[in-house]
């Protein structure tokens, strides 16, 4: 049974709508899937994964909350080489420079990034959230 993590950081919830939107498109027979805040993840959950998606808003000044996700980020990168990796994220200013550069250093650390970063601004549509659902029907089958 293949075992994905979506582990995500949300401020006002649009980036958890994503996330759960996410692992309900990934569930699948052959799936086990893990739902996780980042207050709420470890490093096992990122070994033990087969992929993984990580959700994170763009914060201040395109970056990732600097808090919680941005250290966790940075903790796991040396754990990712090889794995299939989704990024998503939501925001409400700016062109998406977070999410290019954060799928930049996911090829860095020689992850197999899925797309170029699924963002969305602001809450989530019914169509925005079918589109977390293909992302996660996607990190599936990888």
């Amino acid at each position: 049974m293949k075992k994905i993590a979506v582990i995500y950081w949300s401020g006002t919830g649009n980036t958890e709508a994503m996330a759960k939107a996410i692992a309900e498109g990934a569930q699948n027979a052959n799936t086990e899937v893990s739902l996780l805040s980042v207050d709420q993840a470890s490093m096992d959950d990122v070994i033990n994964a087969d992929s993984i998606a990580f959700g994170c808003p763009s914060m201040g000044a395109e970056v990732l909350e600097e808090s919680e996700m941005e250290p966790f980020i940075e903790s796991i990168e040396g754990e990712l080489s090889g794995k299939p990796v989704a990024l998503f994220g939501s925001y409400g200013w700016g062109n998406g420079e977070w999410m290019q550069d954060w799928v930049e250093r996911m090829n860095g650390c020689k992850a197999k990034v899925i797309g170029e970063g699924l963002i969305i601004m602001g809450a989530p549509s019914d169509p925005d959230l079918e589109e977390c659902k293909t992302l996660g029907i996607e990190l599936s089958e990888v």
